[in-house]
């Protein structure tokens, strides 16, 4: 990002009406079904993954963000914003994606900050609930102003299907991180030593059950949110039927 640039913080829609939702959704399926095929084809191929294409940051703030997420919430959320970020990072290498990688650590690292118990009742859809909070955390560590600014978009878009692959690649990469662990979307992307390498140290610990528990609650707390229109369309369906085994 040219650093002129002044980034204008992504906000809130509430709950969208299903007709602006679905043809989303479709636009996803068949995003999915064209990389696939292109694979099958023999038109793209994986790409042997390196040490450094998934290596945690150990940045001072990297580490204070661990430090905040891992105060407020339960090993289940933590090890999915950890999967998050690693997921991502595969994906990103197989795409050839250049990216800054302490900026989408922070986003991944806190983007489920909204469904902690701390902030689960805060006003807004949890998404930007936990940008707002990442977004002053970043601030008051007197991070880059234009990064801390795409912190909160990344977190705030993140469950923003049809939007968030348009955006900054760190934006995307969280989008389609926690898409992988969430609904298993790249699933197929992520080499089989990766994956078990990385279920291994941060394991799901009944992921789509407790995750579902988190979604229904935000969703019976603000029916106006953003994710209540998801999980009207059968999100929780896609789900539960990712082929983690939990």
């Amino acid at each position: 990002m040219n650093s002129t640039t002044s980034r204008t913080l992504a906000k809130d829609p509430g709950c969208l009406h299903a007709l602006q939702m679905i043809p989303r959704f479709i636009g996803l399926d068949l995003r999915m079904a064209k990389r696939k095929l292109q694979r099958k084809l023999g038109l793209s191929k994986l790409i042997e993954l390196v040490p450094e294409a998934y290596r945690i940051p150990d940045s001072k703030l990297a580490h204070e963000a661990t430090a905040l997420v891992r105060e407020i919430s339960d090993d289940m959320l933590l090890n999915h914003c950890y999967r998050t970020y690693l997921f991502g990072c595969i994906l990103a290498h197989q795409d050839g994606l250049k990216f800054d990688k302490e900026v989408f650590y922070l986003a991944s690292i806190m983007h489920d900050i909204g469904l902690t118990e701390k902030h689960e009742a805060d006003p807004g859809s949890f998404e930007y609930v936990g940008a707002r909070v990442a977004h002053q955390f970043c601030l008051s560590h007197d991070y880059d102003k234009e990064k801390s600014a795409l912190v909160h978009d990344a977190i705030a878009l993140h469950s923003a299907v049809g939007l968030a692959h348009k955006e900054d690649p760190e934006i995307a990469l969280v989008h389609f991180g926690a898409g992988v662990d969430v609904i298993g979307i790249h699933y197929d992307e992520i080499p089989k030593y990766a994956l078990t390498e990385i279920l291994e140290q941060y394991p799901r610990l009944d992921y789509k059950n407790a995750f579902l528990a988190l979604l229904d609650k935000q969703v019976a707390l603000k029916p106006d949110s953003h994710i209540s229109t998801h999980m009207r369309l059968g999100f929780s369906k896609k789900v539960r039927q990712t082929t983690f085994a939990d």
